[in-house]
Order: C-alpha cells, then sequence, then structure tokens
C-alpha cells in the first residue's frame, strides 16, 4: 500500500476519523460518540478507541503523525486549549495529553480552519483556490459560529492563533451572554440554537430551524427570524469582508443551509455595511458536507 494520511474530526457530540490515500481519496471512515459528558480522560480514550478500531477494519498501521482538528484554539505558546465550547479541554495541554496517550506526533488544528482548508482546496472553492494568491473565508454556522482563512494552501493561525474567529466580535450591545463570558457575540445571534431561541421568544412554541426557514411564507414570527438572521448576517460578514476581503466565503454548518443566505437578501444586507458599492465576494456552498473537518484535519499531515 502507499502512503496514507489521517485525519481526526473531534465534535462536541461525534469523533470522525478518515485515512486517505496521497489524493485525498478516503480509504475508510468512521465515527463515534464523543461522550464528552465523561470528562477529558475519558474523551483522550475515545480517541484512542477510534484510532484502533479503524486501523483493525482497514490493516492500516497508524502513521507516526495525525492531524486532529478540535473545538477552540491550541495556544502553543502557553501550551493550552482555549475558546472551546467543548468546555472540558479549555485549559488543557491536548496536545501533549494526545501525544502521550498516543504514542505519537499530533498536529493540532482548530475545526474552522480544518473546514476551511479542506472546503479550499478539495471542495467548493478547489478550482479558485489553484491561484495561490486567492483567499478565502471558511465560515461556520452551526452550533456555534466560526471561520477560517485559507491562502497559499494554508490555513492562516495569526499571532493568537484566533484568525478569522468572527463569531465573538460583539454584534448586540449588551446582547445575550455568550460561553466566552463577553455578551452579544455573533455566535449568540447566528448560530442555530439562537435563532431557535429567538423564534420561541416571538411564537412561544419550538420549531427546528429547518422548519422555521421553510415557514416563512405562512409563519410571521419564522419570517420575523430569518430577517434577523439576514441583518445580522450581513453587519457581521461585512466586517469580516471590509478587512480580509476574500475571494470567496463558503457557507457550512446547519445553519449554512438556509437558503436564504444565499439570495438576493442577503447580498444586500451585506452591501449596506460593505466599503464597496456592491458585493463581489461569491458566498458558495460546501461540498463535502458535514465531513469537511476530518479531511482538514487529514490535510495537515499532507504535503499537497
Amino acid at each position: 500500500m502507499g502512503e496514507h494520511y489521517w485525519g481526526i474530526d473531534l465534535g462536541g457530540t461525534k469523533i470522525e476519523a478518515v485515512v486517505t490515500l496521497h489524493s485525498m481519496k478516503p480509504v475508510i471512515r468512521r465515527r463515534i460518540a464523543t461522550e464528552a459528558s465523561g470528562g477529558y480522560s475519558h474523551i483522550l480514550e475515545r480517541i484512542r478507541s477510534l484510532i484502533e478500531m479503524i486501523s483493525l477494519e482497514s490493516g492500516i498501521a497508524p502513521p507516526s503523525l495525525i492531524g486532529i482538528g478540535t473545538p477552540g484554539r491550541y495556544d502553543a505558546v502557553q501550551g493550552v486549549m482555549k475558546n472551546s465550547n467543548t468546555v472540558c479541554l479549555n485549559g488543557s495541554n491536548l496536545k501533549d495529553d494526545l501525544e502521550r496517550h498516543l504514542k505519537r506526533a499530533i498536529v493540532l488544528e482548530n475545526d474552522a480552519n480544518c473546514f476551511a482548508l479542506a472546503e479550499s482546496m478539495l471542495g467548493a472553492g478547489a478550482s479558485l483556490m489553484r491561484d495561490p494568491s486567492k483567499l478565502a473565508f471558511g465560515i461556520i454556522l452551526g452550533t456555534g459560529v466560526g471561520g477560517g482563512i485559507v491562502c497559499g494552501g494554508k490555513a492562516r493561525r495569526g499571532a493568537h492563533g484566533i484568525a478569522g474567529e468572527w463569531g465573538h466580535n460583539e454584534i448586540v450591545p449588551d446582547g445575550e451572554p455568550c460561553y466566552c463570558g463577553k455578551r452579544g457575540c455573533v455566535e449568540t445571534v447566528l448560530s442555530g440554537p439562537a435563532l431557535e431561541r429567538y423564534y420561541q421568544q416571538l411564537s412561544g412554541s419550538f420549531k427546528p430551524l429547518e422548519q422555521i426557514a421553510s415557514d416563512c411564507a405562512s409563519d410571521g414570527a419564522a419570517a420575523e427570524t430569518i430577517q434577523r438572521l439576514l441583518f445580522y448576517f450581513g453587519k457581521a460578514l461585512a466586517a469580516v469582508i471590509n478587512i480580509i476581503d476574500p475571494d470567496c466565503c463558503i457557507i457550512g454548518g446547519g445553519v449554512g443551509r438556509v437558503e436564504q443566505l444565499y439570495s438576493p437578501q442577503a447580498v444586500q444586507a451585506i452591501e449596506k455595511h460593505l466599503f464597496n458599492s456592491e458585493l463581489r465576494t461569491p458566498l458558495i456552498r460546501p461540498l463535502l458536507g458535514d465531513s469537511a473537518g476530518v479531511f482538514g484535519a487529514a490535510l495537515l499531515t499532507s504535503p499537497l
């Protein structure tokens, strides 16, 4: 067999692993539950168990280096995880602990960066990003809100390791409290749970976001919820575009499946706050589905 690359996507509810060929074609892919309620040590053991399962099923021995996408960021200077909504990871030296537990080298990267890297190099932005001068902004709109910046085939981390983290800019002064300790963050407005809470406050009943988006024509509270989504999406994303001016924005996550985000109304909502007369940056749907992150993790160990 030729050389293989291993990637792991550590999520709050599931852990996914992939083994790929050099071409990034998957050989085997598996998921297990994270069981994060079991705590930090249990998560480490779940990752080890998944690697053993994959190796046993595929007959492929784990390599000396494995790429892992994580919620939050690993601060290499301080040697700790930060800003993770899987809060038991925060303050831990996940890299060192995994390397001891797995007995091999680990490269860690934020899950939004892994999504942006995979969609830019293998998915929706692949044709555009053949030009190494182009820049992509990969957006996560789901249970949380995050982002990653890719240029020259690399995810950009920045001086603090927080490049692309638009989800924790304040957008509603003194708004809803966020797990990060601030109030009114983009995440407290644009995340799936935040949109569902807003709808419930208006209507007195719960609907999943997919149904809210589809019921706009017949449900006034649903229409108002989606209009609010578009208004704040435009305001928040325009601020990012004004600074990094990406060649494309790739929108992932469950909220990213809301059709109205790709409508002329969404473009107009961005243009209201854009330092330009028109929006030229395309808003693109992802191609790799909810497995983009695990392919991005594998890419961390690949020369592609």
